[in-house]
Order: structure tokens, then C-alpha cells, then sequence
């Protein structure tokens, strides 16, 4: 009996072991001369075999760089060195498991999810503990973030930073105790405020928005029970008849001025933006009608037709009317995507552009293009990568100096499956259907990964 290889482990999902630094790569097309800074990605890449069975968001955290500047680019890739990395290490085996086979020692931070730059620092973000210091660009990592020892719960991935006053909000959400939901602002100076948010249930609630003046959590019906699990049934699972409740406070405010609005069932894993329109808060993000990101769904993979096409992600907007309580939502196109983002210099505010991954059909989940929503016209610009070609999140870069809201770049990383080589891809926002005007050549194959940031650099 021959044992099937994970595909997670697998192809351009399986992890290198190389750490490497290389200067002067290949570039085919041009650099823009005002570009300078380092683009990073990061990503599970597990350093030794795992325990039991492997869920994607298991591997520890690796980072991939590429520094830009005066029409040069260098390469390094790096493990985020976080204690449990460290403990394996020293060990030279795996000590932990992973979310679909828990372990005695319980879950190690990875530190593999996202990044964000806050307060002349890039943190390493994993929704399940602290953050850490990347030191920019030799990509070391300087240590756990707990904000001056301040630090009173875990941090999501995807905190929000004002491009206004610098403030920076995330929230951190328990699974099996009460309160299930911590929300903290940041100032720009570093300075942390945390209060508690009360939730009927534990859910996993991955991503947020925020607008000028308000902060948007979703208490979405992916919920965890420990009664399922002493009934032996997973601990997760996506009640389809329970209601999306989207919680509206003021940025500043706390449990007692959260109001709560309910929406048609659904999953978000990530928010595009959110802005105020008159009595309205808008909120536009990737919908799915249920999940089994989990394994947990039932109806999926179990002959429920309920299931069939729920996982699919596709652009929507929800309108909360703060007089009247009511809520209206729509599709807003009919192309699956995911990681979306927007110019975050204008985070919070309304934009009339949207970026996302354009969803590959196929059996893995991988993007085989870039899409640009234009909000205002809806209308949508694809940017295909060809056939064979893969890629990741598209990062907008704002061109320095513009204050026109599309003009800029997109940044992923590409891996051309049948040459099995990568390449940093940069795109033109006003020109997405074009051919990119620089391919960066990568020294190493870059796996498939989450989520990535870029850092202006002098």
C-alpha cells in the first residue's frame, strides 16, 4: 500500500529548506526608477515533517524578500524564529501538531499568516498569538511584540492601520472562553487600549474593517463547541442556520456602544475595505455561502447539494444603515476571488479600486491572474498569468508621490508550474491587461503562499 503524499506538501506547496541571500537577479522588462523598498511575502513552510495530518495553515513561517532599488533587485528568503521554531530546531524533529491533529503540546506560534508595517517595524502576524519583529531587509527576526508587555490577548493577521492618524486596531478571538473577542488600538506612537467584546459562541473570525470612524467585526457562523468535541465530532463546524451578525462601534468605543447587525449566512475570510456613506457603513469583501476550510462542513463532500459551490469566494457589499438598522447586500461580480486588497492610503475611506486574486479552477487553491474592480463603473480589468503560471496576492504599490488612487503597481510572486521556476511579477494598475513591465528572475523556487507587504525603503 503506497502512502498518498499530502498535496499541501506537495508540487509548489511543498516547503524549501534553503535559506538564501542572492544580489543582482534577472530582470526581464524595467524597473521603475522611483521604486525603492522590499517586498515580502510570507507563508507556511515547515521545517521538518509534520505530526499527524498537515492542514496548509500548520507549516511554520517563512519569509520571502525581494529588495528593490535604482533599478536593481536582491533576493533572501528566512524563517520567522519563533520559540516553537526554535524548540523543533534544537530538537531536530517536529514537537507539535497542527489544527487537524492537535498534539499534547498543543500549537506552536508560526507566525506564518500575514505582515504588517506599524510604528517603523514589520510585524509577523498568526491570528492564534503574538506578533513578531522583522528586522527590514536582512528579514532577522528580532522577537515576540507584546507592546510593551501590554499585550492582553492574540493579535488577527490583518490589523488595520489609519493612513490618517496612524492608529493601528486588530482584536484577538478566543475559541472556547468568554470574553471570545479582545478589540486593541494602537496609536502610532505604540500605545495600546484593549476592551472586551462580547460573542454568544466562540467563531473563528479571521479579518475586520474599519472606517473613519468606526470598526466592523463579523460574527460569522463558523463556530467552536467543545460539546461536539466530547460527543467525538469536530469542534468546528459552519451552522448554516445561524445568521452573519456584522458588530459596528465606534473606533474608540467598547461592548456597550457595539451595535449588532444580521445578515444572510455566510463566511468572510477577508474585507476589500470599509467607508461611511451618509447614515450607511459600507463594507466590501470576498463572501463565501458556507466554508469547510476546516474539514468540517457538513454537506460539501457528503451528498448535500447545500454544499455545492459554497466554498466559492466572490466580491460583495454589505450597506448597515445606523439610523434605521437596515441591511442591504449584493454581489458584486460573479469572478471567484480571494486576498483582496485596495490602496491603503486611502484605507477606511471610499475608494472607487479594488484588487484581488482571480481564483484558478482548479483542485488546489491557486490565483492564475489579478483582477481590478472598478467600483464606481462595475466594470473589472484581469491581468492573466498564462498558462501554467500561478501566483499569489497581488500587494498594490502606490507610485511615491501620487495622489491618483490607481496609480501604482501590483506585486506576486509567479511560479511557472511546467518550468518549475518563480519570478516577482510587477503589474501596472493602469495597465492590468498588459504584459508586466518588470519579471524578476527568483533564485529558488518560492512556494504558494499567504499574505505580503511591501515597505518604501530610502
Amino acid at each position: 500500500m503506497t502512502a498518498t503524499l499530502n498535496p499541501y506538501l506537495a508540487d509548489n506547496f511543498a516547503p524549501v529548506q534553503t535559506e538564501v541571500t542572492v544580489d543582482a537577479l534577472p530582470i526581464l522588462g524595467e524597473l521603475p526608477v522611483e521604486l525603492n523598498g522590499m517586498f515580502v511575502r510570507n507563508g507556511p513552510n515547515p521545517q521538518f515533517p509534520p505530526l499527524g495530518r498537515y492542514h496548509w495553515f500548520d507549516g511554520d513561517g517563512m519569509l520571502h524578500g525581494v529588495h528593490i532599488q535604482d533599478g536593481k533587485a536582491s533576493y533572501r528568503n528566512r524563517y520567522i524564529q519563533t520559540q516553537g521554531f526554535e524548540q523543533e530546531r534544537q530538537a531536530g524533529r517536529s514537537l507539535f501538531g497542527g489544527l487537524l491533529e492537535p498534539s499534547q503540546a498543543g500549537f506552536k506560534n508560526v507566525a506564518n499568516t500575514a505582515l504588517v508595517w506599524h510604528d517603523d517595524r514589520l510585524l509577523a502576524l498568526w491570528e492564534g498569538g503574538e506578533p513578531h519583529a522583522i528586522a527590514i531587509p536582512s528579514l532577522k527576526t528580532i522577537g515576540a511584540q507584546t507592546f510593551n508587555g501590554k499585550l492582553a490577548s492574540p493579535v488577527t493577521a490583518h490589523p488595520k492601520v489609519d493612513p490618517v492618524t496612524g492608529e493601528m486596531m486588530f482584536f484577538g478571538y478566543s475559541l472556547a472562553q468568554p470574553p471570545y473577542v479582545k478589540y486593541s488600538v494602537v496609536s502610532a506612537e505604540g500605545v495600546l487600549r484593549t476592551v472586551p467584546i462580547d460573542l454568544p459562541v466562540g467563531v473563528m473570525m479571521h479579518d475586520f474593517a474599519i472606517t473613519e470612524h468606526y470598526t466592523i467585526f463579523m460574527d460569522l457562523p463558523l463556530t467552536f463547541r467543545l460539546e461536539r468535541l466530547q460527543r467525538g465530532e469536530p469542534a468546528f463546524s459552519f451552522e448554516r442556520d445561524r445568521p452573519s451578525r456584522f458588530g459596528i462601534l465606534p473606533r474608540h468605543g467598547d461592548n456597550q456602544t457595539i451595535r449588532w447587525f444580521e445578515a444572510s449566512s455566510c463566511y468572510v475570510f477577508h474585507t476589500l475595505n470599509a467607508y461611511e456613506a451618509g447614515d450607511d457603513i459600507v463594507l466590501i469583501a470576498c463572501r463565501m455561502s458556507s466554508t469547510s476550510v476546516l474539514g468540517t462542513t457538513p454537506g460539501t463532500h457528503e451528498g448535500d447539494n447545500r454544499g455545492v459551490g459554497s466554498d466559492v469566494p466572490l466580491l460583495h457589499r454589505w450597506q448597515f444603515n445606523l439610523k434605521t438598522g437596515a441591511v442591504q447586500e449584493q454581489t458584486l461580480d460573479d469572478r471567484p476571488c480571494e486576498f483582496p486588497r485596495t490602496n491603503e492610503q486611502y484605507l477606511g475611506r471610499q475608494t472607487r479600486y479594488g484588487y484581488a486574486g482571480k481564483t484558478a479552477p482548479t483542485e488546489m487553491p491557486k490565483f492564475d491572474g489579478l483582477l481590478k474592480f472598478d467600483l464606481e463603473r462595475q466594470s473589472v480589468q484581469v491581468h492573466s498569468f498564462g498558462p501554467g503560471r500561478y501566483g499569489g496576492e497581488g500587494v498594490f504599490v502606490p507610485r511615491p508621490g501620487s495622489t491618483v488612487e490607481d496609480d501604482g503597481w501590483l506585486m506576486t510572486f509567479v511560479h511557472d508550474e511546467a518550468q518549475n521556476t518563480s519570478e516577482l511579477v510587477i503589474v501596472s494598475t493602469q495597465a492590468m491587461s498588459a504584459e508586466p513591465i518588470a519579471r524578476i528572475q527568483m533564485p529558488q523556487r518560492v512556494p504558494y503562499g499567504f499574505h505580503g507587504a511591501w515597505v518604501s525603503l530610502l
